[in-house]
């Protein structure tokens, strides 16, 4: 794991918001700002890569230059790159880094996602949370974990106004030319416009 930006603090619970960020967007912070009531620090993470996808139209380095403009100043907030993109791997990583309980910080439908992906041969959800516990943020509705899991899960209250910020969101208003700065801190989007700007137009 390769950080960019480090807290100061030494954390008794961190949490782990994992992800794409193609952009930043409010929402993200917001989930990370309300996972401060529960931990000392939130880790923002960007694999170096993704098992299912690839980096396609945004490389890894700009997305840690956007994703370091919009955490910049929070002193409880952390960036790092990790060599491996699955959950487990992440938190593996995070644990060679941080002697704290560890906590995987996602909305309700990545939650779901998470929580009935088909992990194969490989552990299941209920094994991997022993390595950490989910902390879920309300999205268009409060998470309701399995019981075999709840012990596990704990939630977070989000804005509703944060339900329908989402990256692609934002990137479908830049394609369609309609406003999306609102959707991403200030100095996220100077740094989008300049990027586009430089390829000769587009966004609204």
């Amino acid at each position: 794991m390769d950080f960019h930006v480090r807290a100061r603090c030494v954390p008794a619970k961190l949490a782990i918001l994992p992800g794409a960020f193609n952009p930043p967007t409010l929402a993200h912070l917001a989930m990370a700002d309300a996972a401060l009531d529960v931990v000392d620090e939130v880790l923002f993470v960007l694999p170096r890569a993704f098992p299912h996808k690839q980096y396609a139209d945004v490389g890894l380095e700009e997305r840690v230059e956007l994703l370091q403009a919009a955490i910049g100043g929070n002193p409880r907030f952390s960036l790092a790159v990790s060599h491996g993109g699955l959950f487990v791997e992440i938190a593996s990583e995070a644990s060679e880094h941080y002697a704290a309980d560890l906590f995987l910080l996602c909305g309700r439908d990545a939650a779901e996602r998470i929580v009935s992906w088909d992990y194969g041969a490989k552990s299941g959800i209920r094994e991997q949370l022993e390595r950490f516990r989910l902390l879920v943020a309300s999205r268009a509705g409060a998470y309701e974990p399995p019981a075999e899991i709840r012990d596990r899960v704990l939630s977070i209250a989000l804005d509703p106004g944060m339900d329908d910020i989402s990256s692609s969101e934002l990137r479908r208003r830049m394609q369609a030319g309609e406003r999306w700065e609102d959707l991403t801190p200030p100095q996220v989007a100077a740094l989008l416009a300049a990027r586009i700007d430089r390829r000769g137009g587009g966004g609204g």
